[in-house]
Formats: structure tokens, C-alpha cells, sequence
């Protein structure tokens, strides 16, 4: 795409998401699904796009509306799309093979359904990797009535991961070696530095631990390399929004990445959440937030004076960022900050290990141990030197088979690696320096009292805002109304999420989705997920066509979501109302993770009549 036809292109996007003039509020939609050229400024690609542009189409609908979106596929390969978030029949819903057979090439697919609701979203097609090769939209819903949040501004704010590679090539080479992308990867300059900081014998028993695990502390990020977009446009190409100064300008973000997290900031502004997933939160004031990949959130801010703002989306592994700008003219565009330091992921992160939990260490048994001096009689493991190791004292659900019994850890950390073995994990008799540990506590979860934490204690990747400032949590969102009554669940479904990071396999339960049986849901039943990370990965875990209430220990308040973020080592609940008939997907949202065995079909039987 050349330059003038990426100017006409955003003139067109941003005319879209501001005033809605040149899409329709009603009726028929046409979308067609092309393969394209996409320009990043820093390399040029083949790819797949929506209406022949890399700049994201927005559609804009009514809450209470029918829409018709006739979806031509130009493509030599079957597409699909998917409607994230929105409720909707099943067969409409864009997954091949769950709720319908695709989209064939040469042919067009209509797609018919009411909306629902109102707030922001996202679509995508749910078709090998079409979405991280650039298969993906905004749909921005108007409430009926009054929309109780006002703006004066509103802009699509839409972030994607474009890399030089396609889909296909990245997944090949991760399946070949797990961290081909990993650019980050330790040197003999951090060998020496962290020698002079904590003594040559430390650090060479902290490499030699991560080695046994075959893992780095660096291994934040699976896929490095890429040049990180809003709305279709690099920092290069610079994504402006107009303002005025002292209006309410309403920024919906959506991070329609492949593989990436990030964190969002507008420097010298503060941001208002006020919705997240598209469902109304009390407004949470805060100077940065991180959005998971397919999380939405709305943020109002209000520039005071005429000069540019800077919108900063920073990878949450600290290797990419994109620079918008918003102005009170064209033409000017804001700063570009440095990248900030890398986080390094810590024994916290990999705690998963404990109960079993993640550690391919095919029958392992750790008897009699004693950590008062740091020494280890691991007589079926091998690992006979693990010193300086920590644990943090964090109370979990046990998991059967796992004896782990009268442990006194002190202020031990263990390690973890990614695998899909979980049984025969003897542990017993571990006294750690006069502090015991129960089974529970030892499952290794962050999951304390009932009370949910999102992040382990000491975990590497617990966000802090520039300057000191205010980042958002999941504990800061409540629902503005709710959706459902509060009752009981019927009953608790545990998600284990598993994984081998050498081999790259994800699972779920240690079982891959072509091995696995569907979760079947009963209509009309509430159930409650409880989602346990035993991966050192954090994993956006999206189910299609209903509800997540996420379990923040506010009842009916709780907020809404449709993806729902588990961070390595910790233990999330979600609740939802069976409420919708038929087949649906249930999976990761990181798009390799997905492919690699992290999904599974849900049934819901019955219904009315």
C-alpha cells in the first residue's frame, strides 16, 4: 500500500470511529476478505486484510438492531469471522468445525443475528493464521438511549503485533525450537554483572537451576521481533486523533495482537477506565494499564492544554512499542519514549511446579528433605544443588496423587517448567527450617483464603506505572450494573493450564485439543472455572458465547468479561450463567498457544424449548 493510499485509508478510519458517517447504523454490512500488502514502515509483507486495507475496518451497529454482514472470501483458502465477545446464536458465532464449515474460497457467507448489548469489541477470523497475518476489525455498539459515558472525541485505538514472518513460519520455527524468537536471551556481560551484584558461586547455581529447567528468566514473551501498530499504523506512520483542548476523549482500546501484551499510558494525562470487555465498570482512575491479548478497555482522558499527547502501547516484555499522537492539529506528533527495562520472570512465576504442577520430572519423588541448611536428598531427580531456591507461602487447592506432606520451606523458592506430566510427585517429609507447610499450601497457586490475587507475590511480571503512578487490577473493576442475579454455582470445573515450553505443546489438563472431550455445560446451570496456571506463560482464556464473571470478591458487582487473563503461578475463578445453546469454543487467545493444543469445544445441552 502506498503512501497516499495509507492517508485516504486512515482519513477513512478515523471519519469511521469518529462520526460514524461512512458506515451504516443499521442493516446490511459487506466485508470482504483479501489477501493484501501490508507496510509497517520498518518492512513490507503479504498478509490479509478486510476491504483491500491494513487499516482496521470499524463496524458500527445499534444495541437492539438485526444486522445482515455478507462476508466475501477472495482468499485461495477457507476464512472465517468471528464476532469476539458478542451473544449471539451458535452457528453464527465463526469457529470451522465448532459452529459452522467455514467460508470457501470464491464464495460468500452471510452472516444474520440481533445485537444484544452495547460497548466496544472486536472481529476476527478464527481460520489457521489468518488473524495474526492482519484478519481483524473493530465493532464499536451504541447503547439504546443514553450512553452514561460521556465524550466529546471517540477513537478506535486498535494494537496488533505485525511481524516479518507469516503465521505459519512462526509456528514452524517455534515447534522446532521454543525460543527462536527469544531475542532477549542472556549474555556473558549479564553472567558478569550479576557475579559483582551477588557472588560467582550464586549466579552460577541460578544458571545452572534455569538450565536444568531448560528456560530463562527472559522468557516473558514467546515471539519477539515485531513491529508493534495502532490502527494499522506503526510509530513511523504515527495513528493521529484531533482534539480540543479540555474535551473528554474516549479511547477504546483493543489489543487484537497474535502474541503480545501491553501496556498502555498516555504521558502527562490520566486515564478513566470505564468499561472493560465492553461492559460498563465504575470509572477507575488510573496512569497506565495492561491489556491482555483480546481484552477491550475504554478510557476517557481530557487534554487540558493545545499541544500533542503521546497514546504508548509498551510490550509487556519490554521489546516493542507504538507511539500514537493525539494533537489539537495535524501534523504534530508526540514523543517516543525509550523502552523501559526488561522484567526477568522469578521463582514465583515458575511456582506452578509445586503439587506437580508443570514439571515434566516423570515421577518425581522428593523425600525427606531438609532446607534449614539448604541441602536436598533428591535421591529420583538428580537435582541435588538447588540452593538459594524460594517458594512463596501462598495457599492453594491440592491436586491428587501428589503427597506432599509436613514440608518446612522457610523462605525457599522453587522452580518450574512448562510439561504436560502431572502424576507421581512424591514430596514428603520436607522440613524447610522450621516452618511447615501443609499439602494445600503447597500446590504452589496463588490462590490465598478464597481471595484471588492476580499476579504471585515476588512475581516478575507484576506491573508498576511510570513514575510511581497508578496501574490498573483486575481488583480496581466493578460492574456498573449487573448482568446476572448472584446466586451459587451448581458446580466447579477445574481448567489446569499446561504446557511443555521446550516442546512447545499447550494443553489443558495435560491433554491437547485433538485428544481431549468436549466440557459439557447443562442450560439454565451455573458453573464456576477454576482456572490454575502450572505455566511460567500468562494466558488470556476466552470462552465464545458467554459471559466470564470474574471472581473479584465483590458478589454481583464482579466484572463482566469476555477474556479473562491467568498469570503464571496463580489460581483465577470465573462464574457463568449456561445461558446459550449449542457448540462454542473455549481457548487461549495467544494465537500459537491455541494452535499447539490450549482449546477446547464446550457443549451446553438443552434449552428452551
Amino acid at each position: 500500500m502506498n503512501s497516499i493510499a495509507m492517508f485516504r485509508a486512515a482519513l477513512l478510519g478515523l471519519a469511521v470511529t469518529t462520526l460514524g458517517g461512512f458506515s451504516a447504523t443499521a442493516g446490511t454490512y459487506d466485508i470482504s476478505v483479501d489477501n493484501i500488502r501490508i507496510d509497517t514502515g520498518d518492512f513490507k509483507k503479504k498478509g490479509v486484510g478486510y476491504n483491500n486495507s491494513q487499516i482496521p475496518t470499524v463496524l458500527r451497529f445499534k444495541e437492539g438492531e438485526n444486522v445482515t454482514l455478507n462476508v466475501k472470501n477472495n482468499l485461495r483458502e477457507s476464512t472465517s469471522i468471528h464476532w469476539h465477545g458478542l451473544i449471539l446464536p451458535f452457528r453464527q458465532d465463526g469457529v470451522p468445525g465448532i459452529s459452522f464449515n467455514g467460508i470457501k474460497p470464491g464464495t460468500t457467507f452471510t452472516y444474520n443475528f440481533p445485537i444484544k448489548q452495547a460497548g466496544t469489541y472486536w472481529f476476527h477470523s478464527h481460520s489457521g493464521f489468518q488473524e495474526p497475518d492482519g484478519a481483524y476489525g473493530a465493532i464499536v455498539i451504541e447503547p439504546k438511549g443514553h450512553d452514561p459515558v460521556h465524550a466529546d472525541r471517540d477513537y478506535v485505538v486498535q494494537l496488533t503485533d505485525k511481524h516479518p514472518h507469516s503465521g505459519n513460519k512462526i509456528f514452524r520455527n517455534v515447534k522446532r525450537s521454543a525460543d527462536y524468537y527469544n531475542r532477549s536471551q542472556r549474555t556473558l556481560d549479564d553472567l558478569v554483572n550479576d557475579a559483582r551484584a551477588d557472588g560467582l558461586k550464586a549466579t552460577l547455581k541460578d544458571r545452572k537451576m534455569w538450565g536444568k529447567m531448560r528456560m530463562t528468566p527472559t522468557d516473558v514473551e514467546d515471539i519477539q521481533g515485531f513491529t508493534a501498530l495502532i490502527n494499522g499504523q506503526s510509530t513511523k506512520q504515527n495513528w493521529t486523533g484531533l482534539f480540543k483542548a479540555g474535551e473528554k476523549v474516549r479511547l477504546r482500546l483493543i489489543n487484537s495482537s497474535a502474541m503480545t501484551y501491553f501496556d498502555v499510558r498516555v504521558p502527562g494525562l490520566k486515564m478513566t477506565v470505564v468499561q472493560a470487555d465492553g461492559n460498563n465498570v465504575k470509572p477507575v482512575v488510573v496512569d497506565e494499564l495492561r491489556i491482555a491479548v483480546a481484552e477491550t478497555y475504554d478510557v476517557i482522558v481530557e487534554p487540558r492544554k493545545n499541544m500533542p499527547y503521546s497514546v504508548i502501547a509498551e510490550s509487556m516484555g519490554r521489546t516493542g512499542l507504538v507511539r500514537g499522537t493525539l494533537t489539537p492539529q495535524a501534523g504534530l506528533v508526540g514523543g517516543v519514549p525509550h523502552l523501559r527495562p526488561q522484567p526477568l520472570l522469578t521463582m514465583a512465576d515458575m511456582s506452578g511446579m509445586m503439587g506437580g504442577m508443570g514439571m515434566d520430572m516423570d515421577g518425581m519423588s522428593m523425600g525427606n528433605m531438609d532446607m534449614g541448611g539448604m541441602k536436598m536428598n533428591l535421591t529420583d531427580t538428580g537435582m541435588n544443588d538447588m540452593a538459594g531456591m524460594e517458594m512463596p507461602k501462598t495457599d492453594a487447592d491440592p491436586h491428587a496423587g501428589h503427597d506432599m506432606g509436613n514440608m518446612d520451606m522457610g523462605d525457599m523458592k522453587m522452580p518450574n517448567k512448562e510439561a504436560d506430566a502431572h502424576a507421581g510427585h512424591n514430596m514428603k517429609n520436607m522440613d524447610m527450617g522450621g516452618k511447615k507447610m501443609s499439602k494445600k499450601s503447597m500446590a504452589g497457586m496463588n490462590d490465598m483464603n478464597g481471595k484471588t490475587e492476580f499476579y504471585a507475590p515476588g512475581s516478575g511480571l507484576t506491573p508498576h506505572a511510570a513514575n510511581g503512578g497508578k496501574f490498573l487490577s483486575y481488583n480496581d473493576l466493578k460492574a456498573s450494573q449487573p448482568l446476572f442475579r448472584d446466586r451459587k454455582a451448581t458446580r466447579t470445573i477445574e481448567l489446569r493450564l499446561t504446557g511443555n515450553m521446550e516442546r512447545y505443546i499447550w494443553s489443558i489438563n495435560g491433554v491437547k485439543m485433538e485428544d481431549a472431550d468436549p466440557i459439557v455445560l447443562n442450560y439454565g446451570e451455573r458453573v464456576r472455572f477454576k482456572f490454575v496456571n502450572e505455566t511460567m506463560m500468562a494466558h488470556p482464556m476466552h470462552l465464545h458465547g458467554m459471559w466470564s464473571l470474574l471472581d473479584t470478591g465483590k458478589g454481583k458487582w464482579d466484572p463482566i468479561k469476555h477474556t479473562v487473563n491467568i498469570n503464571p503461578g496463580t489460581t483465577v475463578y470465573t462464574e457463568t450463567e449456561v445461558d446459550a445453546s449449542g457448540q462454542w469454543a473455549f481457548h487461549c487467545h495467544l494465537s500459537y498457544h491455541a494452535e499447539a493444543g490450549m482449546f477446547r469445544k464446550v457443549v451446553v445441552v438443552g434449552g428452551p424449548a
